[in-house]
């Protein structure tokens, strides 16, 4: 689930909707005497006392949508604090009951918990993984007539763009983030690095493919991340980040939040495939689409998107539909941007390792679906091949692979400065 068009209101840092004060009743305790003497109050809940009916929430490690339904129109302020980052929702008039259930942790959302904030007032405390944006906090009428919804979306974000978001809550509580920065990006780079996020596939309980002799993707990509890593690095013009830098496993989405967090200008998944026919060798590039290029790219897209499942990780809540004019345009450019590298990475790894017919492929991997990040999967040859298998475990293959990868990046960050994009 994903931010949506949606109308009524929208609240900004600590704002409430103007004429919208909430009403608070105070009833006086119902007094009567005993026969013996003495006077005994029985509260009464006040009539005009905002309940809450249910609360929900859903989406993955890069955005998250929380819902909450109320019996009547909730005026809520929220606001952001840091160590550790957290959203907080202060609703007056309101009393909070919301099943234990409906708050265990998932996706972007490490913790929620609520209590009474001063008289007649109740305050969620949502606390993340980690930097994120708050898209929209809304309040709309439910459609059957019946109560009042909270929507409120998250995506995450860097540390850069948590402490811009700070520095506009300490200036104001009436504006919000211009609707431009919404997926967080900056229009003007400055002095920060070239980010490029290096992401080793699988790793941990997830193993990956393996080879004829035994071996594991999870082990050769993590070494190739490494030698690219060094490589790019020697750049003082590149940050470079891997997604692991261990033997552990990451949800796919996780891959994802952590490109996002680290502002990341291009993500480069590292693979390596097994297929039935042994006598096919080579290296491909992926980029995402929604329909694959042909039957192969689907069947290895289905794999991978499988990685989550295989490791025991319920993914029933991680499809969310992104119906916004502003998400789609940015994400066309930047599969633009995306295939512009996938094409130069073949004509450099093309004459040094060698690669299959029609090397630039695409299908719908969840590990490239970032909108805002340039993202493609390498595979790096077939692990059933022993050929291949044999080169992914040479390191003097990987160095010249590393130099022709560090190559194709130094052209697409060249191209992207030449354009300003």
């Amino acid at each position: 689930m994903g931010p949506a068009a949606l109308t009524g209101k929208s609240f900004p840092f600590g704002g409430t909707q103007p004429g919208g004060a909430v009403r608070r009743t105070v009833f006086a305790a119902l007094a009567f005497l005993t026969i013996f003497a003495g006077i005994f109050c029985q509260p009464v809940i006040a009539a005009d006392t905002i309940r809450t009916l249910d609360y929900k929430m859903a989406g993955d490690a890069t955005h998250m949508r929380i819902v909450m339904n109320f019996d009547k129109e909730p005026e809520p302020k929220w606001f952001l604090l840091r160590s550790p980052h957290r959203l907080v929702v202060d609703l007056p008039g309101a009393t909070l009951a919301i099943d234990a259930r409906d708050l265990k942790p998932r996706g972007l959302i490490k913790s929620v918990r609520y209590g009474a904030a001063g008289e007649g007032a109740s305050r969620l405390i949502v606390t993340s993984k980690g930097p994120f944006n708050v898209e929209k906090v809304d309040i709309l009428k439910n459609e059957d007539g019946s109560g009042y919804r909270l929507v409120a979306d998250i995506a995450a974000a860097s540390e850069r763009e948590f402490d811009a978001a700070l520095a506009i809550q300490a200036e104001t509580t009436g504006s919000t983030t211009p609707k431009t920065d919404r997926l967080g990006k900056i229009a003007h780079r400055g002095d920060r690095p070239f980010t490029i996020v290096l992401d080793p596939g699988h790793g941990g309980i997830d193993g990956g493919a393996e080879g004829l002799n035994g071996t594991v993707e999870k082990t050769v990509t993590l070494a190739f991340a490494k030698e690219l890593q060094a490589k790019l690095a020697a750049n003082k013009a590149y940050k470079v980040v891997l997604t692991r830098e261990g033997d552990e496993f990451l949800r796919l989405d996780d891959r994802v939040r952590i490109a996002r967090q680290q502002e990341a200008d291009l993500f480069i998944s590292i693979h390596a495939d097994t297929i039935r026919l042994k006598g096919i060798r080579g290296a491909t590039v992926y980029t995402v689409s929604d329909k694959a290029s042909d039957a192969d790219a689907q069947a290895l897209a289905d794999r991978e998107n499988l990685s989550d499942q295989l490791a025991g990780v319920d993914v029933a809540e991680e499809d969310h539909a992104v119906s916004d004019i502003l998400v789609d345009l940015i994400r066309r450019e930047t599969h633009g941007f995306s295939t512009r590298f996938a094409r130069s990475l073949v004509g450099e790894l093309s004459p040094t390792v060698g690669m299959i017919n029609n090397p630039h492929r695409s299908a719908g991997f969840r590990v490239l679906k970032a909108p805002d990040v340039p993202s493609v999967l390498v595979e790096l040859g077939y692990l059933s091949n022993p050929q291949d298998e044999e080169q992914l475990r040479s390191a003097d293959w990987r160095e010249k692979a590393a130099t022709s990868i560090s190559k194709a990046v130094a052209a697409f960050v060249a191209e992207r400065g030449a354009t300003g994009g």
